[in-house]
């Protein structure tokens, strides 16, 4: 048989095809689907890791700003990725990255005094940066990748 260049590029697309939909296939798992501020899910796991979408530090039954600034506006927002980090099966333990949105970089002690009770043994990868405005007000929002 002989093969053509019109034959190894229908095998190529074949080939990329097949690659391609095998990676489409992965499954992937909306974790606490149901959110008010938007179309999104609390977390997409897929395989082994959970991406996280970004907390604020809303009170789920209220969605009002938890109060103390930025320190109480980072453990309640760290408290509710602890929920979708529980409802999928995962723990604080296994956040492997972090991303911290600060209004203010003037409150990263603050919001780093509360991370720690929750990070400290234990750290994961993290960035953090100053935004000049978040959702409702808020002047925290952290979002995180967990992985078994």
């Amino acid at each position: 048989m002989r093969l053509t260049n019109r034959t190894f590029l229908a095998l190529g697309f074949s080939l990329l095809a097949l690659a391609l939909g095998s990676s489409c296939a992965t499954p992937r798992t909306l974790i606490n689907a149901k959110h008010p501020l938007g179309p999104y899910s609390g977390g997409v796991l897929v395989g082994n890791t959970l991406y996280l979408s970004g907390q604020l530090g809303l009170h789920p039954d209220s969605g009002d700003l938890a109060e103390g600034g930025a320190a109480g506006e980072t453990d309640q927002a760290i408290q509710n990725l602890g929920s979708v980090l529980k409802e999928a099966g995962f723990d604080y333990g296994d956040v492997v990255r972090a991303t911290v949105f600060l209004t203010d970089v003037n409150d990263y002690a603050a919001m780093n005094k509360v991370y720690a009770r929750y990070f400290g043994d234990s750290p994961p990868a993290r960035a953090c940066v100053e935004v000049s405005e978040l959702v409702k007000g808020a002047c925290v929002e952290i979002s995180c990748v967990a992985a078994k």
